[in-house]
């Protein structure tokens, strides 16, 4: 049951309630091992690493988690409410036919296809706001927030801090997905199932295959853990032996689960070999591909029609943690030029904010002009801006080794797989930031360090 009074610490708080010794202990070991603790990791930053993860209190989670877990199942029934399979679904979205690889247009919509799922939350006042929902196998950052908080924990231990006081790690993202995948797959104990990624994709060091694999090589002792061989394979080197079953790397395998988006995996024979493997019915896939469609951010301009007609605890949810959303059409631009300030514009099957415009960033002319673009496109929504609360953090300067504390905006990302929460992506601005919280902008991973509530919360 979600408390629907809660009320939410702001996003400083548990840091700020850790004794004043701890902390200044906790930046300088990492500030020291930051090598350590970042090596392998995905940034295209070159100049800021972070000098401690950031922390959020057990109790402020539990809530966090249950909030987001609701909103899926309401996004999932939103789509349910117009549309009984994936190719109704699709046509109501607007998504032609063939721009999501993999879809079967006759699969029934079940809730299967919330096997995985993590939004994108900002803190604004202090209260989440879910900006976007991620619905997909393809959700990246796992891995990579596990690994970096903690190898900050495995430090504090060295230092003796975590005989002071509670400093953990959120539940493993990378542990409760093998979990899932096992369990989606229904696959026997030992089954070989391969990871596909597209190495064609834009992801730092992707352009070494070799050094890729090496990097993820705990991922596959993990699944190991779990019952899998498993194997990670580009999905472009696919293929089918003469028994049409799926071949990676070199033999058969018994399911796969891909770390692709499937409306834009590049083109290739792979691809190809999967989807008619997949249309045989000779491998099972965790998760189905229509799970994609769920995470269109239209999705959100449905909630919003529908939010009059929910339960009264659903639409408090809706309008305590949604941020207003249309679907943008001509009809619109005439407000949309007048709140220009607050507003965003995005491509409804967009990711990695291209072709976002925010309202506020944008003079006068641009953003009239990027919104008539966008409505004659087709294909994007118009949502309140969230002005994003600034959090205290502090950073490695790489080449002096200087650490810097600064008020930088970040995200929260939560993951739930087989609805089960397992820890959080946290995307982190870095002194002299934009707004635009991505890889590709030099934002910094890490996974999320969890402390107890202040004792009035308990």
């Amino acid at each position: 049951m979600i408390d629907a009074d809660f009320r939410w610490p702001s996003a400083a708080r548990a840091w700020l309630d850790l004794p004043a010794p701890i902390r200044t202990a906790m930046v300088a070991a990492g500030a020291a091992s930051w090598r350590e603790i970042f090596d392998g990791r995905a940034t295209y930053n070159k100049q800021w690493r972070l000098a401690r993860p950031p922390v959020m209190d057990e109790t402020s989670l539990g809530v966090l988690n249950a909030v987001c877990d609701r909103l899926a199942q309401l996004i999932f029934e939103a789509c349910r409410r117009r549309a009984g399979t994936a190719g109704e679904l699709r046509r109501l979205l607007g998504v032609a036919e063939g721009d999501t690889r993999l879809l079967d247009d006759a699969e029934p919509l079940t809730g299967a296809l919330l096997a995985a799922f993590r939004p994108d939350v900002l803190l604004s006042g202090g209260v989440p706001q879910v900006v976007e929902y991620n619905i997909d196998s393809s959700l990246g950052g796992a891995f990579d927030a596990d690994t970096t908080v903690r190898r900050f924990v495995e430090v504090y231990r060295r230092h003796g801090l975590t005989d002071r006081i509670r400093l953990e790690p959120a539940p493993s993202a990378v542990d409760r997905r093998f979990a899932a995948v096992r369990a989606g797959l229904g696959l026997p104990d030992g089954a070989r199932v391969a990871m596909l990624i597209d190495f064609d994709a834009e992801y730092p060091g992707l352009d070494d295959p070799e050094r890729f694999f090496a990097v993820l090589s705990p991922v596959v002792e993990r699944a190991a853990a779990f019952g899998m061989d498993l194997v990670i394979a580009p999905v472009a080197d696919l293929t089918r032996d003469g028994r049409g079953r799926l071949v990676a790397r070199g033999a058969p395998v018994d399911g796969v689960f891909r770390l692709f988006v499937p409306n834009r995996v590049t083109p290739s024979a792979g691809v190809d070999a999967l989807e008619a493997a997949l249309a045989a019915g000779a491998v099972p896939m965790w998760v189905s591909a229509a799970a994609w469609l769920l995470a269109n951010k239209t999705v959100f301009a449905w909630l919003w029609d529908d939010v009059d007609g929910l339960p009264a605890a659903d639409r408090d949810l809706v309008q305590r943690y949604v941020p207003r959303t249309w679907v943008l059409t001509a009809g619109l631009l005439e407000r949309a030029v007048a709140e220009q300030r607050d507003l965003v514009a995005k491509p409804a099957d967009g990711s990695a904010g291209v072709d976002v415009l925010i309202g506020r960033e944008l003079d006068a002319d641009g953003w009239r002009d990027g919104v008539r673009r966008a409505a004659e496109r087709g294909g994007f929504i118009l949502q309140r801006y969230v002005p994003a609360d600034s959090v205290p953090l502090d950073f490695v300067h790489i080449e002096s080794g200087e650490t810097v504390s600064a008020d930088v905006p970040y995200s929260i990302a939560p993951y739930l797989f087989g609805r089960r929460p397992a820890g959080a992506c946290i995307r982190t601005g870095f002194p002299g930031c934009d707004g635009v919280l991505n890889l590709a902008r030099g934002v910094l991973l890490s996974g999320l360090l969890v402390v107890d509530p202040p004792p009035t919360a308990r």
